[in-house]
């Protein structure tokens, strides 16, 4: 099978500092079968909104900004457009990034998936943010996630040690790319 070479996406912001930590660029995918009440998104839903963009050119605007240590997948749902998740994904840790992932989805669901494009986005991603918005267990409080359900998995220990393991911002410093 061909690598996609385009994404549907809701949106871009290129120097943001609330989805993960340092200055990352955060790419909004299009499309999410969860429909959370209460979501900071709700545009982001239809699955044929938003705009198709190369790749590519996604990944360029990534490396020409030498501030950027880390890229966010959000949404939507990056996982409702999977393969395209995957494809980017793989590109942007090439480039030696490190990747956020977040999803309506569990960990454990994904895990468990048999599709190679899964498994391909859950490998590249070091942190996922997991599990569906819900509203009445939102706060402001919460540091990168919207409600207190939702996990931080760190994807590497996890997948080592067969189990979730809970990210710990201690453990965790941005590399700086190599285009630096």
């Amino acid at each position: 099978m061909t690598a996609p070479t385009h994404i549907r996406v809701f949106g871009t912001e290129s120097d943001s500092i609330v989805d993960g930590p340092g200055l990352r660029c955060a790419i909004f995918t299009q499309g999410c079968t969860h429909g959370c009440p209460g979501c900071h998104n709700p545009e982001s839903h239809a699955l044929e909104g938003g705009q198709e963009r190369s790749i590519a050119e996604l990944v360029e605007g990534i490396c020409q900004n030498p501030m950027t240590q880390g890229v966010t997948l959000s949404g939507g749902d990056p996982f409702d457009q999977v393969q395209a998740s995957a494809e980017l994904a793989r590109q942007i840790k090439e480039r030696g990034y490190n990747l956020w992932t977040y999803t309506g989805y569990l960990y454990e669901e994904l895990a468990a998936s048999d599709d190679p494009a899964v498994r391909q986005l859950l490998d590249c991603t070091d942190v996922l943010v997991d599990g569906p918005f819900i509203q009445s267990l939102a706060s402001y409080d919460l540091e990168w996630r919207g409600s207190s359900n939702q996990r931080l998995v760190d994807v590497k220990r996890s997948q080592a040690q067969g189990k979730v393991v809970l990210w710990q911002p201690h453990a965790f410093v941005p590399p700086k790319p190599s285009n630096w």
